[in-house]
């Protein structure tokens, strides 16, 4: 794998996937602190642009930093500033998926001038104050009402809003996060605790944000931004996703149909089509 080195010489890693044409596409995973593997090649995106895949400082191919204060969401903003830089980009593709959607819209906020375009994949939205709630995640969940798995998963994930133990918990509301649960969406599910490095998961969330602030410093981003929201997702529902693309700009909200939390898993060509359509629009820009 490819290595660069952080600002505090944390050495970091990244993957190249695919041989697509025009400007490389820097992906950030969530998890939160998951390593990039689980992207994939983001449903064969990587045949239309091609893919750097960030493993987050502690996670992947990447090493652990000397101080464990770094993995914070906000502190990971010089990661991707230096991955920018090490790559020789004067501006940058930018997309990110579900918790890294906080690290994106900082580094967007920090540096509107180094951003070229933004894609937020089913994102998380704590750095600008629109977050899921539990009336969110429940109405998500009647969508799937009529699944066999649906009775244990309801019931497991009230258990969690009441503060029941995440590690036990888990599995059986997992389903509610794909489009399909079928044999591709247990396998990727399974996969997950060999990627997430649960230290570094720990701290991500170490930060206060400030949205007002965040906000105000978005109104300068002159980059289109996309936020794709899944149908079926709870976090984000389609409403919030909009909510965050009326924050940016040059924002706009796309829903794909059928979807969950991983879109580029339950229907590769929708969520191909829409990134990729997305990304051509601001080429002709």
């Amino acid at each position: 794998m490819p290595m660069f080195s952080a600002y505090d010489t944390t050495p970091l890693a990244y993957r190249l996937v695919g041989e697509g044409e025009g400007e490389p596409l820097i992906c950030l995973p969530g998890g939160p602190m998951r390593a990039s593997a689980y992207l994939g090649d983001l449903g064969g995106l990587s045949a239309r642009r091609r893919l750097v895949l960030l493993d987050l400082r502690g996670t992947g191919g990447s090493g652990a930093p000397a101080d464990p204060a770094t993995y914070a969401c906000d502190r990971l903003v010089d990661d991707v500033e230096a991955l920018r830089a090490h790559l020789g980009r004067d501006r940058i593709d930018l997309l990110a998926h579900s918790a890294a959607a906080d690290l994106a819209l900082l580094y967007a906020a920090r540096r509107p001038e180094r951003v070229r375009t933004l894609t937020l994949v089913t994102p998380g939205g704590r750095a600008v104050g629109v977050e899921a709630t539990e009336q969110d995640l429940r109405a998500a969940a009647e969508l799937r009402s009529g699944e066999p798995w649906y009775r244990e998963a309801r019931a497991a994930q009230e258990a969690l809003f009441a503060g029941g133990p995440f590690a036990e918990l888990w599995p059986a509301v997992r389903p509610l996060t794909y489009g399909r649960w079928d044999d591709a969406a247990r396998a990727h599910a399974a996969a997950s605790a060999e990627q997430v490095n649960p230290r570094a998961r720990a701290r991500y969330a170490d930060w206060s944000p400030d949205p007002a602030a965040t906000v105000a410093a978005l109104r300068g981003l002159a980059a289109p931004a996309l936020v794709l929201a899944g149908e079926l997702d709870g976090h984000p529902r389609p409403e919030r996703a909009a909510e965050l693309a009326a924050l940016l700009p040059h924002g706009r909200c796309a829903v794909q149909p059928g979807a969950g939390h991983f879109p580029w898993l339950d229907d590769p060509g929708a969520f191909t089509a829409a990134v990729t359509d997305f990304l051509a629009g601001a080429d002709q820009r």
